[in-house]
């Protein structure tokens, strides 16, 4: 009982971050962006290479300030 207590704990937590946070797999690493809406939606988003044009025109990822975030 004690194991699939910790293990819905666990999922819990991990189902949290994936509706608040974008992580965005870039060049050099893993940055991770706060979300403005909570959905499962643009939760894992890879911006290596070319890629990084689209995240310009994704509204969701503007919302949260990719911008911002590429600047850096």
């Amino acid at each position: 009982m004690k194991k699939i207590l910790i293990m819905l704990i666990i999922a819990g937590v991990l189902a949290f971050g994936a509706l608040n946070y974008h992580f965005i797999l870039m060049d050099r690493g893993i940055k991770v962006l706060k979300k403005v809406e909570l959905t499962f939606d643009k939760t894992f988003v890879d911006a290596r290479g070319a890629k990084k044009i689209k995240l310009y025109l994704d509204p969701s990822l503007v919302k949260a300030g990719v911008k911002d975030l590429l600047e850096d």
